[in-house]
């Protein structure tokens, strides 16, 4: 069964960091590319970033350059996303998607996609 996996997500403070990870099973991550999606409830789901399969990464949220980096390590089958000087607008359900093809910020263009993860930003 093909299947992503996140975890990571939690309470933090202004200011603080969190890591992400999306582990695949049913699958081998290398030569997928896997992308980063964040709601809040009530809006629409927004692309954040992208990692490519030699490690390159793509930003599709201004916000995040900067604050977040993703890495990937394919002999654990996992994507992580490092994220650095949160913030309250932060706060939102983070999922991780992933296709066979290049980077792009349509998560309907994404065969798999996570459950995802609860990351809140509060003090």
């Amino acid at each position: 069964q093909v299947q992503l996996v996140e975890s990571g997500g939690g309470l933090v403070q202004p200011g603080g960091s969190l890591r992400l990870s999306c582990v695949a099973s049913g699958f081998t991550l290398d030569g997928y590319t896997i992308a980063w999606f964040r709601q809040v409830p009530g809006k629409e789901r927004e692309g954040v970033g992208c990692i490519g399969t030699s490690g390159w990464s793509a930003y599709y949220l201004d916000s995040a350059r900067g604050r977040f980096t993703f890495s990937r390590d394919n002999a654990k089958n996992t994507v992580y996303l490092q994220m650095n000087s949160l913030k309250p607008e932060d706060t939102a359900v983070y999922h991780c998607a992933s296709r066979p093809s290049a980077c792009n910020g349509w998560i309907n263009t994404y065969p798999y996609v996570g459950q995802g993860t609860q990351v809140t930003v509060s003090s």
